[in-house]
């Protein structure tokens, strides 16, 4: 068996399974080959079979191993499958902005149906927020990264996007579109600062935004479904014209 090196003892886990990760994926172990036992691993690299057992886990769930029942750990792939979020970081704004669209008309439609009176007054605190940003950023807050007022507005129309998911009480839903604002966010700004929407339209969205809340709160799931889809289509119409 080839030499893995002992590990320095710090953090552990982490290190047999970057090891064991890099072996597989340079081809020293091939698809279909057993990995030697948890005991020889365990010596190798010079680390308990806990941790090693830890490692294995980790790399089945990356999809690079399988346990099978009785006959040991086998190398079923030489590159990690990418999760959910990983693969949301990589994509390009407008597929996500696609799947976006998919997700929020429907939760807007269920928001109108099922939105209670808590509901509603977050929504209009949103929505009064998002105005302000648009307006002036809401002071002087620079945003990450020192994105400054193009952070500011951005986040202040999440917010308020993310206030009808949750009127909707679907917590799948919610949880879905959570996973989605860390790759909108960057891509956002950016389409802000191209399209200049600061010097140019300065109440960028308001009144489709205003009709949005209104639909909710007056529980008209076709009039709030129709309102989102057009106004989130036309983003994506841009974006998928400058891509």
């Amino acid at each position: 068996m080839m030499s893995l090196g002992t590990l320095r003892p710090s953090p552990l886990v982490e290190q047999a399974t970057q090891r064991l990760r890099e072996q597989i994926t340079a081809g020293h172990w091939p698809v279909g080959t057993k990995l030697p036992g948890e005991t020889t691993l365990a010596k190798t690299l010079g680390v308990g079979r806990s941790t090693v057992r830890e490692a294995l886990r980790a790399l089945t769930g990356a999809g690079l191993v399988q346990p099978r029942q009785g006959a040991g750990v086998f190398v079923v792939a030489t590159e990690a499958a990418e999760d959910w979020s990983t693969r949301l970081r990589h994509a390009a704004v407008s597929d996500v902005y696609e799947v976006r669209m998919l997700v929020e008309v429907q939760a807007a439609r269920l928001a109108a149906l099922r939105r209670t009176d808590a509901d509603v007054a977050v929504l209009h605190g949103a929505l009064a927020a998002r105005n302000a940003a648009a307006v002036d950023g809401g002071g002087p807050w620079e945003g990450e990264a020192g994105q400054g007022w193009e952070g500011r507005f951005v986040d202040a129309d999440i917010a308020l996007h993310a206030a009808v998911v949750a009127a909707a009480h679907n917590p799948v839903l919610t949880d879905l579109f959570g996973e989605f604002v860390p790759a909108l966010r960057k891509g956002l700004i950016d389409l802000v600062d191209l399209l200049d929407v600061r010097e140019h339209d300065r109440s960028h969205g308001e009144a489709a935004h205003t009709g949005l809340v209104v639909a909710v709160e007056r529980g008209d799931a076709d009039a709030a479904g129709r309102i989102l889809e057009e106004e989130l289509r036309t983003t994506l119409d841009f974006l998928r014209k400058n891509r």
